[in-house]
């Protein structure tokens, strides 16, 4: 059980109070006048502003013809127990309520205001995530994706940050960082030592491409097989958890282990804090305006840009996504990585974000095979034939219009696909898909490309009801259910009609 802080004991205190006055159907007034308690202090008992002094509550448990420690204990009855369990718990204390506009005043009004309605939300929401098998872990990054989302994924005080660290270091506003010079950043400037002897370490660590070992003078350990493009963006995020003051971190490169939703925006603070420092604002903007008045698909002049900024194709699609909605309108727009082991073929969706809706493919917790159409998948078996050939030699980047079957969305979209460093079997895509609108056909000139194949696509196999698909991993059995339910439905409405 975590440990109960005083704001909680105010708060369980309240919602007690609040709960034993509904039940005996009593106004703020009415208790007011029964127990001498003045009606604002009442209130304010309620909300879990104020823990009352021992005369007074052995005036409302009098009142309330309860007993003393009943009152003062921190067991609710059955009706509020989920509530009191969320109030205990560390959730409401590590979600940064402020960042979605939410004063802990009001969620705390709606626990009082409809305890029992709350409560059957709560279970719901708790149901579902046992039967979808979603974790504490899951739960953190939804909120982070909602965050970015209500916010178009643009931060305007990183962007600040970003242009103070270079007005501090008296740095060039047009110059790419590289990993030589971030390197002598931490050293000389943060007094952070560097070895890239991560591997040697011990075996389990291997495969971790990163590890920060705090102390006086904190180490930083890094895999020595790291791309120098690698090295950049791991650097350049540890300087940002030491120049934005993140304390609450993940010392390892990933994230191994989720429990606080403060050290997953801290992650993505950094991250995204790294990916600004390596791209500028102003240069990718610039750039990307001069590639997109391009009347013609040329993926070559794209590829030249994303190896400009000596950067990981994945930072850069993750600017775009910063940059696109701010300086471009182009605000209906998803960001995908997908991962497939070769051997047996398993294909996962490891990294998504949607702009301005939920658009397709996204993450299922049904187990549901993806749309094999898709460029982000198609591209991966290109890359695999190209390394079975003995010729691969760079990430393949490639643009598709992905048409929906029996729909009307259609997106552009632009995918990279490289082999997962350090392994000979996994490889992986990174997509991002614009919403083809003419907002988008205005600003991105060779939208319209015959080179740029276009394909009828759909969210799953499962679902989609192409028919002959040489691609179809599973059968549309999801679908054929549906349309049963329909054609039931539709024959019960025709008998109800008839009497």
């Amino acid at each position: 059980m975590q440990e109960i802080n005083e704001q909680n004991i105010r708060l369980i205190f309240g919602l007690k109070l609040r709960q034993l006055r509904m039940d005996n159907e009593l106004s703020l007034s009415d208790l007011s006048k029964k127990t001498g308690i003045s009606v604002s202090y009442l209130n304010e008992i309620e909300k879990g502003k104020k823990y009352p002094k021992a005369d007074k509550i052995a005036a409302l448990a009098e009142q309330f013809e309860v007993t003393y420690d009943w009152l003062v204990s921190l067991q609710l009855g059955k009706k509020l127990a989920p509530i009191a369990d969320l109030i205990r718990s560390n959730i409401l204390n590590e979600l940064p309520l402020e960042i979605f506009g939410i004063e802990p005043v009001e969620l705390i009004n709606l626990l009082m205001t409809t305890p029992t309605k709350f409560n059957a939300f709560i279970s719901t929401l708790i149901e579902i995530g046992r039967n979808y098998d979603m974790g504490v872990e899951n739960f953190y990054y939804s909120v982070l994706r909602t965050y970015q989302e209500m916010n178009e994924n643009y931060f305007d005080e990183l962007e600040r940050s970003v242009d103070k660290f270079y007005q501090q270091f008296h740095l060039t506003k047009g110059e790419i960082l590289e990993h030589k010079h971030l390197e002598k950043i931490l050293i000389e400037d943060f007094g952070v030592k560097i070895s890239y002897t991560l591997q040697d370490t011990h075996n389990s660590l291997r495969d971790l491409r990163s590890l920060l070992v705090p102390g006086k003078q904190p180490m930083l350990l890094l895999n020595k097989f790291l791309t120098s493009e690698q090295k950049a963006f791991i650097l350049a995020k540890e300087i940002g958890y030491i120049f934005l003051k993140l304390d609450t971190r993940e010392y390892a490169g990933s994230m191994l282990e989720v429990n606080s939703f403060e050290k997953v925006l801290n992650n993505f603070k950094a991250a995204y804090f790294a990916g600004a420092l390596l791209i500028r604002e102003k240069a990718i903007t610039a750039d990307l305006k001069k590639l997109f008045n391009n009347e013609g698909w040329c993926p070559d002049d794209f590829t030249a840009i994303i190896e400009k900024y000596h950067c990981t194709p994945e930072v850069f699609f993750h600017r775009m996504t910063n940059i696109l909605p701010k300086h471009f309108g182009l605000k209906q727009l998803f960001f995908l990585r997908f991962t497939r082991n070769e051997e047996n073929k398993d294909i996962s969706l490891t990294k998504e974000m949607h702009l301005a809706g939920l658009h397709n493919p996204h993450a299922t917790a049904l187990n549901q095979h993806y749309c094999r159409r898709w460029l982000s998948l198609t591209l991966m078996d290109d890359l695999e034939e190209l390394k079975i050939s003995g010729k691969y030699t760079t990430p393949i980047l490639k643009a598709q219009k992905s048409r929906y079957i029996n729909g009307e969305n259609e997106y552009l979209l632009f995918t990279v696909a490289m082999p997962r460093p350090g392994t000979k079997t996994v490889n992986y895509s990174i997509s991002i898909g614009i919403l083809i609108n003419s907002k988008l056909r205005k600003t991105i000139k060779f939208s319209d490309d015959d080179r740029i194949n276009i394909r009828m696509v759909n969210e799953t196999c499962e679902r989609c009801p192409a028919v002959d698909c040489n691609e179809r991993a599973a059968p549309p059995h999801v679908l054929n259910h549906e349309q049963k339910i329909k054609q039931m439905k539709s024959a019960i409405d025709r008998l109800i009609s008839r009497t």
